[in-house]
């Protein structure tokens, strides 16, 4: 196994950003292929279309027939992998890639998936989006049988797991390692015969297959990834499947107890890139009907509809339509803040906002504006865009919200703060509007939700179609880890506990 993990211009790169703290953080971007030249080469692509969900570090594992590869980076993908002589230490002709923001486990190199492990039946790389709800749990019980951790990644528990199995052949090994687990996943694994790709039984995260023109078969976290390569989008990889891809072509199986689907819904609102395919459905279009429903719950007299860029253009254009009013890009976005100021001055940080965002004064002022965002988290950004705007002339601000309120934490994937921080559980809608200082204030009900996703009959309470907890706090999966509030993540601590 040979592997390069940068360092010092890596480790400044994880620090999280400080001006785009209030915002619900993507979650991860896997990728993989088998059977092709230039594997890592086409995994880079890939990646870079997925780059939206983590920002934070990427990594690939290679294999070349006889040794695994593995590179890591702090950082984008096109800070380090398009350089050639990265790729010329990732030969082979399969790989797997993995683009990250962390939720769990501290901000650091170690974390930086794929991760690998030489085990009894050869080695082992996995790159996983998503969550393990009882990772603290199964970690505490395997560091005391013995078990060293390299990582505080929920994903080494996998491993793990898979190390200790008693089952004979490598794919019995992951499928009773995956048993085990609780909370979100969908993983891309790589073995010295083969691509794997599994979903968890409720398919909270997502997991497509494609194909190229070649043959060559492709497993990725959204189809966008997928037109970056040219390639065919084939199918989703449904819930609680496995498939195998090998010389001899694409198995699939279903190893776990079937479960009603539960797909994030968030992943409409706002992770998911607006021209990828999800659940059978364009993002694009459904954020644009997101819009429609909030204008039609939510009208207000006003002169034109302005989007929070990026994530609010779609639902704006929606809303825009519905309400019969003129839609302007009366915020522009600067593209090119990155992670340059690290550690910024305190007038620096208040004035953050402006170097992300500035008003586009001559089509705002002395207008009636109607704001719509995707989400409000700790609602500190939507204070400061909303007083930007009426610094800009506005004569009325009316913000319009394309999701529900967000009250509950997320533990599948989604770094969200704890719920006391999280302003609509701690107020509301009246507060919350004097908080951020508009005028009015609306949020898309549940129902006009589920209705933009095709779900005309509106959610069942009973058995609900998507997971949307961090709404409705009906979490789809038992949380064990924070039933068990004692449980520590660090190595030392769970030793001795």
């Amino acid at each position: 196994m040979s592997e390069i993990v940068t360092s010092d211009r890596s480790a400044r790169a994880l620090t999280t950003h400080p001006f785009d703290d209030d915002h619900l953080r993507e979650e991860c971007g896997v990728f993989g292929l088998f059977g092709t030249d230039n594997a890592a080469a086409h995994t880079v692509l890939g990646l870079h279309a997925l780059q939206h969900r983590g920002q934070e570090a990427a990594g690939i594992t290679s294999f070349d027939g006889s040794q695994f590869h593995t590179q890591k980076h702090g950082g984008q993908v096109a800070d380090y992998f398009t350089d050639q002589a990265v790729l010329d230490r990732l030969p082979g002709a399969a790989a797997i890639g993995h683009v990250r923001y962390s939720t769990t486990g501290e901000t650091a190199m170690r974390n930086v998936q794929p991760l690998f492990a030489e085990l009894a039946h050869g080695g082992f790389a996995v790159a996983h989006n998503g969550n393990l709800t009882n990772a603290q749990t199964l970690r505490r019980s395997l560091v005391r049988a013995g078990a060293i951790f390299q990582s505080t990644s929920d994903t080494e528990v996998i491993l793990h797991l898979l190390a200790t199995s008693t089952f004979r052949t490598a794919l019995d090994r992951f499928i009773d390692a995956l048993r085990q687990v609780e909370g979100a996943y969908s993983l891309v694994a790589l073995t010295q015969e083969a691509l794997i790709g599994v979903r968890d039984p409720l398919g909270v995260r997502p997991l497509v297959l494609g194909e190229m023109e070649d043959g060559v078969q492709i497993l990725c976290s959204e189809t966008c990834a997928l037109d970056i390569l040219g390639a065919t989008f084939i199918r989703e990889i449904e819930p609680g499947e496995m498939v195998v891809i090998d010389r001899n072509g694409l198995t699939s199986l279903h190893p776990f107890d079937p479960a009603p689907a539960r797909p994030c819904i968030f992943e409409h609102v706002y992770f998911s890139r607006p021209d990828s395919m999800l659940d059978g459905m364009s993002v694009y279009d459904v954020r644009k009907r997101i819009g429609a429903e909030l204008a039609r719950e939510s009208g207000v007299e006003a002169d034109l509809v302005i989007p929070v860029p990026d994530s609010g253009t779609p639902a704006a254009i929606g809303y825009a339509r519905e309400a019969d009013l003129p839609f302007e890009l009366g915020i522009v976005r600067n593209h090119y803040v990155g992670r340059t100021f690290i550690e910024p001055s305190d007038k620096i940080r208040h004035l953050g906002v402006k170097l992300k965002h500035n008003a586009n004064h001559w089509s705002i002022k002395g207008k009636r504006v109607i704001l719509v965002d995707d989400s409000i988290v700790r609602g500190t950004t939507s204070m400061k865009i909303v007083d930007m705007v009426r610094q800009a002339g506005a004569r009325e601000v009316h913000m319009r919200i394309a999701s529900p309120p967000t009250r509950h934490s997320c533990f599948y994937g989604v770094d969200t703060p704890e719920r006391s921080k999280l302003l609509a559980a701690r107020m509301d809608l009246d507060s919350m509007r004097d908080v951020i200082g508009a005028d009015t204030l609306a949020f898309l009900s549940i129902a006009g939700l589920y209705r933009a996703c095709y779900v005309d009959a509106g959610r069942n309470d009973a058995q609900p179609q998507f997971c949307d907890a961090c709404f409705t706090g009906d979490y789809p999966t038992r949380l064990t880890d924070q039933e068990d509030v004692a449980g520590p993540l660090d190595l030392l601590a769970a030793a001795q506990s």
